[in-house]
């Protein structure tokens, strides 16, 4: 019996800043999870892969990464992919120091 299809999204990361990013629904590419394409379709899954792919100018490195629906959209189903959504964690800066100024701003 076949498994059941893990809901994915496609993910990669920015040619130029080396940033993680994710496709959406639009066909653009966003920096936030949330805002990402939750794709609960196999074929479908394959054929968003292959136009990422498609983009080499854009995103390297584009795959498929389980996600499951979260109140503010995709969320990861796996360590590895946390980890990359939030940045590197052995000190404070890109995205968790742009997380600690907002919170001071508060």
């Amino acid at each position: 019996m076949a498994r059941a299809f893990t809901p994915k999204v496609v993910t990669a990361n920015d040619l130029l800043e080396g940033d993680v990013i994710y496709l959406t629904a639009a066909n653009t590419w966003t920096r936030e999870l949330h805002a990402a394409e939750l794709i609960t379709d196999e074929a479908e899954a394959q054929l968003r892969l292959l136009e990422a792919q498609s983009q080499p100018q854009i995103a390297v490195g584009a795959y498929l990464a389980d996600a499951k629906p979260g109140e503010q959209g995709p969320e990861p189903t796996h360590f590895r992919e946390e980890f990359r959504r939030t940045g590197p964690s052995n000190y404070a800066h890109g995205k968790q120091e742009a997380k600690l100024e907002a919170t001071a701003d508060v």
